[in-house]
């Protein structure tokens, strides 16, 4: 089963998919689930493996009625058939003659495949589908009913996550739990086709690796300029399906428990702007800390919001880690007056400061912490990897100096790494290298081992002679937007 060239990346989700759609011995039903926030690309991918095992393929409706939704769902499987017609007295009936249309169809060497999209719509009509899958789920191990396999997808994390959870009838049941987050940046530039570094870094700024959004976009900027024109067209345009205060609202609807979704916007700008503690986000907001509390959780579990931990101090902090979110807090929904009036080159000029100092720096930084995670260990020649990755805040012995650690490289008690991310108009100099040295000293007197620690210094707007003369010398590693991005 080979991967179409469509799709971009996603070689291990593919990997997964083409292994849990082999026949092997057990001829049984296996059931799949396959979840992510709404642009992931999961119909794409899903689509593509059905097609290549010649599987039925039905996707959910919001908002149906039940009576519809089956009717609808027969006419699926008359159609993948080509049998006149199925019956839609229930839903039981119906899923058992998709299995045997699916296995009329199916290559041979190939078990049959049922793929159910957006399987939450269905549910809020007939809740009773899963009990209805572990019904035929235990016939089959018994060799009583129908075999092959089934995919169950869903943009609604919280309802796909609550199908294996405690005593819910599918649990301990799902051969496959695969969840698809975004490309990675790389990958999202191939995406988008942009071969310019720095317009592919802002775009991903964004937006983010969610293979959507290229799909309801005409053009595509091509150079820092074309970008500058981009934003207010595509993003800031209140007559598109990209402007982002249209596209939150509806990633926040997604999620069932969202049921006041003014307090999560609260909630989201506070983080946006950073507050990145409980007790900042309920003073910004005016709501205590046992109100902001299950906000935080129903955000953190949709994957829009995550906590940072410091790999020294143990602490965490919380970011708005969804790039169009971010994008929509702090450019979109302060000038939304402005917007509805058509006025978004206004907008756009008024919000670049903002822009750059909170989203393109804190963006860069992110992405230098990927690029270790990812790309550093083949890059460098470094086969053991990195360990953990993430960031730290750094007290010297006498406590009167602290450090912020952009990118920390940590096995153990072993210091890997530790580098400085700079997105400044300004090339960096031998300044951020003493500056690591000082940090490495520091966390030596801590009691980390930093022997074998490499330095590296991220710019956005490149690096000194000097600095590149230590970098020669094997005293840095330079890390640049084309580097970055492996060009």
């Amino acid at each position: 089963m080979e991967k179409p060239g469509s799709i971009i990346g996603r070689d291990r989700e593919w990997a997964v998919l083409e292994r849990f759609l082999r026949a092997g011995e057990d001829a049984s039903l296996k059931i799949g689930i396959v979840s992510g926030r709404r642009r992931a690309g999961k119909t794409h991918l899903l689509t593509a493996a059905a097609g290549a095992v010649g599987g039925l393929y039905h996707v959910c409706v919001q908002e149906e009625g039940d009576l519809s939704a089956r009717a609808r769902f027969a006419a699926g499987i008359a159609a993948h058939g080509g049998i006149a017609g199925a019956s839609t007295a229930d839903w039981e009936s119906l899923l058992v003659s998709a299995l045997d249309v699916a296995a009329r169809t199916a290559p041979a060497g190939r078990p049959p495949l049922l793929v159910v999209d957006e399987f939450p719509y269905a549910m809020a009509k007939a809740p009773q589908l899963p009990g209805l899958l572990q019904l035929l789920y235990d016939r089959s191990q018994r060799g009583e009913g129908p075999g092959g396999r089934v995919i169950l997808c869903g943009s609604s994390l919280s309802v796909m996550r609550e199908l294996l959870s405690g005593t819910q009838p599918l649990r301990g049941r799902a051969m496959v739990d695969l969840k698809l987050g975004p490309l990675d940046y790389r990958q999202t530039a191939e995406l988008w086709g942009v071969a310019d570094p720095e317009t592919a870094f802002k775009i991903h700024a964004c937006v983010g690796g969610y293979p959507g959004y290229r799909r309801l976009i005409d053009r595509t900027p091509q150079s820092p300029a074309g970008f500058e024109e981009w934003v207010p067209d595509t993003l800031l345009s209140t007559g598109l399906g990209t402007f982002t205060t249209a596209e939150v609202d509806y990633l926040l609807r997604e999620d069932p428990r969202i049921s006041d979704r003014s307090a999560y916007y609260d909630v989201l700008g506070a983080i946006a702007r950073g507050s990145t503690t409980l007790a900042k986000i309920g003073a910004e907001t005016g709501r205590s800390k046992d109100a902001v509390r299950p906000l935080l959780r129903t955000l953190e579990s949709t994957g829009y919001v995550s906590r940072r931990v410091d790999l020294v101090r143990g602490r965490s902090s919380i970011g708005v880690c969804d790039p169009i979110i971010r994008f929509d807090r702090l450019v979109t929904a302060p000038r939304l007056g402005q917007l509805e009036l058509g006025q978004a080159e206004q907008v756009w000029r008024a919000m670049r400061d903002t822009f750059r100092s909170q989203i393109l720096g804190p963006h860069f930084e992110e992405l230098a912490r990927e690029w270790l995670r990812r790309f550093a260990s083949a890059e460098l020649g470094r086969e053991e990897g990195f360990g953990e990755v993430g960031t730290a805040n750094v007290t010297d012995q006498n406590g009167r100096a602290k450090y912020e650690v952009d990118v920390l490289g940590l096995q153990g008690r072993a210091v890997t790494f530790i580098g400085e991310a700079k997105a400044t108009g300004q090339r960096q100099g031998t300044a951020a290298l003493d500056r690591l040295k000082t940090i490495r000293s520091a966390l030596g007197d801590l009691g980390y081992r930093t022997d074998g620690a490499l330095l590296g210094v991220f710019s956005l707007n490149g690096f000194t002679p000097d600095l590149e003369a230590a970098e020669r010398e094997g005293g840095a590693v330079l890390v640049d937007l084309p580097r970055l991005y492996g060009r």
